[in-house]
């Protein structure tokens, strides 16, 4: 009979330095391998992006002027949303990193009846992959395209009422999971109809 062995590693009660052990991704795109933003025409922005299995933030250039970005929060959250569409680029593949968010996806404004500072998306926000709907409210929520104080107010094409995401430290820890939302949303006063 042939007799079968182990692996030939005795066990032991005394610790073993074998190294470290194997590390993540390292999420950082190292500076040798960018193009310089400088080259590039736009607002300098962060983004958030999957590297391992958390949300990490990017530095890159949105397409569009300092005075769109300004005036419009509608046009420079869409050209947020360009940059989580763009596949990562090489130094950034090499670094880890990936997005959830896949086209086509557009943004628009408020309508009649939604709270100031709606953003309203080509596709309901719930039918969004979970991590692709926590880089986006991250982004935004970080950004100058919102006006909620932290909280992203988004609604989708249809008759839906928004609702306000926050990029919470969990949802940055665990994308995969449920992106929180605030209570009741603030109405329109009697004012702004």
């Amino acid at each position: 009979m042939l007799a079968l062995s182990g692996c030939g590693i005795r066990t032991t009660q005394v610790p073993v330095d074998a190294g470290a052990a194997p590390s993540r991704m390292p999420c950082q795109v190292s500076g040798g391998s960018i193009t310089p933003q400088a080259q590039q025409q736009g607002v300098p922005v962060r983004v958030y992006m999957l590297c391992g299995s958390q949300l990490e933030s990017l530095d890159r250039t949105a397409k569009i002027s300092e005075s769109k970005a300004a005036d419009s929060p509608p046009e420079f959250a869409q050209a947020l949303l360009d940059e989580l569409l763009r596949e990562p680029a090489s130094s950034e593949q090499e670094a880890g990193f990936t997005t959830y968010v896949r086209g086509p996806l557009l943004v628009s404004g408020a309508r009649d009846g939604d709270p100031a500072g709606t953003l309203r998306l080509s596709r309901q926000p719930e039918d969004l992959p979970t991590p692709a709907l926590a880089q986006i409210v991250c982004t935004l929520a970080e950004s100058r395209a919102t006006q909620a104080g932290g909280a992203v107010l988004l609604g989708g094409p249809g008759d839906y009422e928004p609702h306000a995401y926050v990029c919470s430290a969990r949802a940055k820890e665990r994308p995969g999971g449920a992106v929180p939302t605030l209570g009741a949303l603030p109405s329109p006063s009697a004012t702004d109809r």
